[in-house]
């Protein structure tokens, strides 16, 4: 038979039949004289088993492994570890339809979903307050408030298990005595109004003080740490503390780095 007539049989395409010759895990056939392969049922029953083994999950070097005659793996243990991966595979599924159901839970509440995600459960619960907290306010959110959910969700992406886990229990901390949302959003809306402003203007001092304010007692040390790249916000904390400033109007970042100084004071 010709290479359509094999490949219609087991249900292939003929490029699919070239690409198993020169992968070689099909043998090339004896060629008539003007060229032409020539195919018989050994063929057509070869092809059809590398068929059956690519449709059980088994990747075509695997599937040479099986058909290798030198290749010292039966296909017992292929398929073994064939089922291991795919259970591997099914837990990994599960895990992450867990997830989904919860973010599809709180899309269901108000402020729930929030643009910067999906974030992890602890984010998730913390721009959940400060959606609520922005609904409150008269005017729309602060700027600032959105950058910094933007690079809370960047910090809880870039793997850095240590910045992140001593910034979230500073966050944990700051946000958990009454009224920590609201002071924090009179802060951004204090670092928004700095935009277009000197560096020496008097708002400055006030934004420095309103923002070291918002840190408790607790925090101070490992906010400061932090602020000065020691080791317990791990290493990069000077990487992270330079971009939470990028982009930051001058009199911002005058007002920021004058609140670490403060902290820095306030922890010695």
């Amino acid at each position: 038979m010709r290479i359509g007539e094999l490949a219609g049989l087991a249900g292939v395409s003929t490029r699919t039949v070239r690409h198993y010759h020169q992968l070689g895990l099909l043998p090339e056939p004896v060629r008539r004289a003007n060229g032409y392969r020539e195919y018989g049922l050994r063929d057509a029953v070869a092809l059809a088993r590398v068929r059956r083994l690519t449709e059980l999950g088994l990747g075509l070097e695997e599937v040479r492994d099986v058909l290798a005659d030198d290749a010292g793996r039966e296909l017992r243990e292929v398929l073994t570890e064939l089922d291991a991966d795919l259970a591997r595979q099914e837990e990994a599924l599960r895990v992450r339809r867990v997830r989904l159901a919860e973010l599809l839970r709180r899309a269901e509440e108000p402020g729930g979903l929030p643009e910067e995600g999906p974030v992890s459960e602890q984010l998730a619960e913390l721009f959940g307050e400060m959606a609520r907290a922005s609904a409150r306010l008269p005017g729309p959110e602060p700027a600032m408030a959105a950058r910094e959910r933007e690079v809370l969700a960047l910090l809880e992406t870039s793997g850095d298990g240590r910045v992140q886990g001593a910034m979230a229990a500073a966050l944990r901390e700051a946000m958990a005595a009454p009224g920590a949302m609201e002071r924090a959003y009179a802060v951004y809306g204090l670092l928004d109004g700095l935009v277009g402003a000197a560096v020496d203007d008097p708002r400055v001092a006030g934004a420095a003080r309103a923002l070291v304010e918002c840190v408790p007692e607790g925090a101070v040390e490992a906010v400061a740490a932090g602020a000065g790249g020691t080791t317990d916000f791990g290493p990069g904390a000077e990487f992270w503390a330079e971009l939470m400033v990028a982009e930051l109007a001058p009199a911002q970042v005058a007002a920021v780095r004058r609140a670490v100084r403060m902290i820095e004071e306030r922890a010695r």
